[in-house]
């Protein structure tokens, strides 16, 4: 297995529509196998394959359990994904892979239920409230080209794109240091 590269924003490629996935092959496996392995090295809890550059309709998801471990048992394999009913509302201060240090409070549904296929193709449905509502949605974003910062209210974005321009003008600085 292998750590991969996140793309980090503001790259164009995290803008890319998500293609479907039609092979379900060894291919496919070792690519969710890295993304987990990339996802656990940089503390996420979901990572959808088009932030590893990949634009297919693959993502994962592991929630910590409560003594705050995540475990590859409880990893979730979301592949071809389609929300098939939406309810509630609930806010959450989500944050991202490839947004690193920026926390926003986001709404979403509150319970959703999906269709989708594990890694062998099989069809599957389900249920989900809570984070795992809110992880669920957030990467099903990312495979639509849609990030939790272009879901900001308008001051608020442009709160986040000041703050983002003055973080890579330090870092930049920085380098040349």
């Amino acid at each position: 297995m292998a750590i991969l590269p996140i793309v980090k924003y503001p790259d164009k490629r995290l803008k890319t529509k998500s293609q479907k996935v039609w092979e379900f092959d060894e291919n496919l496996h070792t690519l969710l196998n890295d993304m987990y392995e990339t996802m656990i090295a940089t503390n996420g809890i979901g990572l959808a394959a088009i932030q590893v550059a990949k634009p297919i309709c693959a993502l994962i998801i592991t929630l910590p359990r409560e003594d705050g471990e995540q475990y590859e048992e409880d990893k979730l394999e979301i592949i071809n994904p389609t929300l098939i009913n939406a309810t509630g509302a609930s806010l959450y201060q989500e944050g991202c892979l490839s947004v690193p240090g920026f926390y926003e409070e986001i709404e979403r549904f509150a319970e959703v239920s999906v269709a989708y296929q594990n890694r062998f193709g099989e069809e599957k449905v389900l249920k989900a409230d809570g984070l795992l509502a809110i992880a669920i949605q957030h990467e099903m974003d990312h495979l639509n080209g849609v990030l939790f910062v272009d879901k900001l209210p308008l001051l608020r974005r442009k709160k986040f794109e000041k703050e983002l321009k003055r973080i890579q003008k330090e870092q930049k600085s920085s380098q040349t240091n």
